[in-house]
């Protein structure tokens, strides 16, 4: 490897692609009531983590306060982003009403854990106008 030459950990290769796919998820507790405590979120973050590794994708970053939470998710391109969020949701939700039933219980009612509805951003990269202009100025074939 040439000393000018560095990986860029950010850009990741498979067997056919390279990318670099990077989504800013916030997940909200059911009516936004406060039902994360510290505890728990320390828990969230373990079961995101191992649900981020069976999609092959990586938990970067983990944050959330009493009623969401905030990741940032390195995902590969074969990874439908929705079905990555609903196990994200669905494995964090069994899991934290089993461990910590009596408090979700105090909080949440019913059977759902997270509201239905999520945000998710993309990250990374330039602004659409920089690329609309790139592609823009390509050479087209005469």
């Amino acid at each position: 490897m040439s000393p000018r030459w560095q990986p860029n950990p950010d850009i990741r290769t498979g067997r056919h692609v390279v990318h670099r796919l990077h989504a800013h998820l916030v997940f909200i507790t059911r009516y936004r009531r406060g039902a994360l405590t510290d505890p728990m979120l320390i828990r969230c973050e373990q079961i995101m983590r191992d649900v981020c590794a069976d999609f092959e994708a990586e938990l970067r970053e983990f944050d959330g306060q009493d009623d969401h939470v905030h990741l940032l998710v390195h995902y590969p391109p074969k990874v439908a982003l929705s079905k990555l969020v609903n196990s994200l949701k669905g494995v964090s939700a069994r899991m934290l009403r089993k461990e910590f039933g009596d408090h979700v219980g105090e909080h949440l009612h019913g059977d759902h854990f997270w509201s239905g509805s999520y945000f998710a951003g993309s990250v990374g990269g330039p602004p659409p106008t920089v690329l609309e202009q790139y592609i823009e100025q390509q050479n087209q074939p005469l």
